[in-house]
């Protein structure tokens, strides 16, 4: 049986992305983030974007330029800069707009809405500023005591407890970036963290993929183990390979952080001016200029 054909390019991505979408964006920090994707998405019209991300430079770039109009979080940093200058700047000046979450209960409204359920029950945030930040936070009351076995007839002996509900976080549409995929849409990660793309793509009603290479099927094994196959094609609408695609964030084994360029990047934040040469330079040319520029040593 032959496997479908999923190929597509940036832009036929980025065609599928319109004004006033969610988008969850994956990786983690400046962490193997599509940025070939987020770069096309720059060089795009689309705008009123609400963007749902473990955040990095994705989220400070989308913010500078204009793309959107909130941001949903549970932190936003370089890792090895740790508060992402663009976005600190669109928070503070009140540009966007900002829900903002524990890392727990993030990954739970992921959860939710990759288990196509409403909410799912926590501990987390319990009597902290969370739920005062977010007042449309709800808490439901547990069913079954504490102790309590049912299965087993036994009732338990405490009082109900009243736990967070944390909603679920529903996607239009998931933008991923992996080392492997196959023309499918199967995708396999190579380092040690798998982040949360797969809870993203299954959040989302579409997920397109970016890969660093794409390889046949039968050459996932002998690029890493079995598990690190995270996303199947049922997951996946679209792949592209796009080398380097995750530059200036880190992609280990295939490269580490571009550190030099991450701080160029930071730096564009300093003034209007700043960023207005950063984004001529990097930005409003193709990504095959992009990748010239950076790989050829012309910066």
């Amino acid at each position: 049986m032959t496997a479908p054909d999923k190929r597509v390019t940036l832009d036929d991505i980025v065609g599928e992305i319109h004004d006033g979408m969610t988008i969850g964006i994956g990786g983690w920090g400046s962490r193997r983030k599509p940025m070939a994707l987020v770069r096309a998405l720059l060089r795009s019209d689309v705008r009123d974007l609400t963007v749902v991300s473990y955040g990095g430079p994705d989220v400070g770039l989308l913010c500078r330029a204009g793309k959107v109009s909130r941001v949903v979080y549970a932190f936003v940093s370089l890792d090895s800069i740790p508060l992402e200058p663009h976005f600190r700047k669109a928070r503070e000046s009140g540009a966007v707009a900002a829900t903002e979450l524990d890392e727990g209960m993030f990954l739970l409204g992921l959860q939710a809405a990759a288990w196509r359920v409403p909410y799912l029950p926590t501990r987390v945030g319990l009597g902290s500023d969370i739920e005062t930040a977010n007042p449309w936070l709800q808490r439901v009351q547990s069913p079954y005591r504490s102790g309590a076995r049912p299965w087993l007839g036994v009732d338990g002996d405490a009082d109900l407890e009243s736990l967070v509900a944390m909603p679920a976080i529903e996607l239009d549409v998931a933008l991923v970036h992996m080392h492997r995929g196959d023309q499918g849409g199967n995708g396999q990660y190579l380092n040690v963290d798998p982040y949360f793309d797969d809870l993203m793509a299954m959040a989302a009603r579409r997920t397109f993929m970016s890969v660093e290479r794409i390889v046949p099927t039968e050459q996932f094994l002998a690029e890493g183990p079995v598990q690190s196959l995270r996303l199947n094609r049922l997951m996946v609408s679209g792949v592209v390979e796009t080398p380097n695609g995750a530059h200036f964030t880190e992609c280990p084994p295939d490269y580490a952080r571009d550190e030099a360029f991450q701080k160029e990047y930071a730096a564009s934040a300093k003034s209007d001016e700043a960023w207005d040469a950063f984004r001529a330079k990097y930005l409003d040319v193709s990504e095959a200029d992009y990748q010239r520029l950076v790989t050829g040593g012309a910066r």
